[in-house]
């Protein structure tokens, strides 16, 4: 009879382990899952984006012809987005476009003609706005990345983790080469 008792507790601590094994490796693929969907949304709006700059260039060139180098660094940005290959790859061309912007809308600054057109306000506006939505998109993403990273390393889902090949993800990180101040020259020739 003790023996029957034995094996009955054993078998019971045998289903615990084995029922918070799964609790834990669950708790994984629902937080791998959420880190995908947050780099799904963020892709939604890269992809808008990505869209709306041929427009935003296209109305640019009439206005700026002497700033062929910064309307060449967007569309160069944008065909690195479009190369791009793994997370790190895509996350360092979003992040170059993000930077190319930013300089396009201060050159935008020296022409005020530019600035008053209708279209470029509506798509200047929208793709601000996009920018905008990107940056907290980042941000949940981050989160997600920061709270699936940290269960992989902390005791015992530790354990399920490497017993399941559960692999440290990336965060969204700016390029130290992205941190720089843009550089932009005020002075151009009236050709």
């Amino acid at each position: 009879m003790t023996g029957w008792i034995t094996l009955g507790i054993i078998m019971l601590i045998l289903l615990a382990l084995i029922f918070y094994i799964i609790v834990i490796y669950n708790g994984f693929i629902a937080l791998k899952n959420n880190i995908d969907q947050n780099w799904g949304n963020i892709d939604v709006l890269l992809k808008q984006r990505f869209d709306e700059l041929p427009k935003l260039i296209k109305v640019c060139e009439g206005y700026m012809q002497h700033e062929q180098k910064t309307l060449e660094a967007v569309v160069k940005a944008r065909s690195m987005v479009n190369s791009a290959r793994s997370d790190e790859q895509r996350m360092q061309a979003q992040n170059m476009l993000t930077d190319t912007l930013k300089s396009l809308f201060m050159v935008v600054e020296r022409y005020p003609d530019l600035k008053a057109d209708a279209v470029f306000r509506q798509l200047g506006n929208r793709v601000s706005e996009i920018e905008d939505q990107i940056a907290d998109r980042r941000e949940l993403y981050n989160a997600s990345v920061t709270i699936y990273n940290t269960r992989l390393e902390q005791f015992p889902d530790v354990l399920v983790a490497r017993a399941f090949n559960f692999d440290r993800r990336t965060l969204w990180e700016i390029d130290p080469e992205h941190r720089r101040d843009v550089e932009v020259s005020f002075q151009h020739s009236l050709s």
